[in-house]
């Protein structure tokens, strides 16, 4: 009776944080084999890639704002 008990508890436990325990088993992989630098390389190339079509889709509005941030200095 206690085993199943047991079986009830863990069952419980694995559907409210099985997604928190498997994201920080995933952290610790990462870490360990220092995968995360190329992962934040990644995002640093995608944010500069966004950044560089926001710049060239609104160019007139981008160059106002630089002028008001300039301007402030």
């Amino acid at each position: 009776m206690n085993d199943d008990n047991e079986k009830k508890g863990f069952n419980a436990f694995i559907k409210e944080y099985g997604g928190a325990v498997i994201g920080g088993l995933i952290a610790l992989i990462l870490c360990f084999t220092e995968f995360y630098k190329t992962l934040v390389y990644i995002v640093i190339v995608l944010a500069g890639i966004f950044v560089g079509n926001y710049v060239q889709k609104n160019k007139p509005n981008v160059k106002e704002k630089l002028k008001q941030l300039i301007d402030k200095f």
